[in-house]
């Protein structure tokens, strides 16, 4: 390889690296209702996303009361329930989400100690 192209290589995987991730969340909450415990999860990925995943996620909630046939399409038996269909693997977590570290790596971005 030549130097030129040895320096441009070494330039671009320099650039990369400083952006950190770029992948782009697909998430899905699912909720029943207004309840407290559902405002709560709501409130919780919303803050979690925007410190975490500015601008890298779509966020989708479904109310499981409204949309009966899209909850059982994804088998949801708990709620609220937060699913992570992009980047792969897909992940499920359970509950009101006010748990951050628990949260922060279901969703791939805190590795476990």
């Amino acid at each position: 390889m030549k130097e030129e192209e040895s320096s441009a290589t070494t330039r671009r995987f320099e650039q990369l690296a400083n952006q950190g991730d770029t992948s782009q969340y697909l998430l899905k909450l699912y909720v029943t209702g207004m309840t407290p415990r559902s405002q709560r999860a709501i409130e919780n990925i919303r803050v979690i996303c925007e410190e975490h995943l500015k601008g890298r996620y779509s966020l989708e909630i479904v109310d499981i009361y409204q949309h009966p046939t899209l909850a059982e399409g994804e088998q949801i038996i708990a709620a609220p329930t937060l699913i992570k269909q992009l980047p792969e693997p897909l992940r499920r977590i359970v509950g009101d989400l006010s748990d951050t570290e628990r949260v922060l790596f279901g969703l791939d971005l805190r590795e476990r100690h």
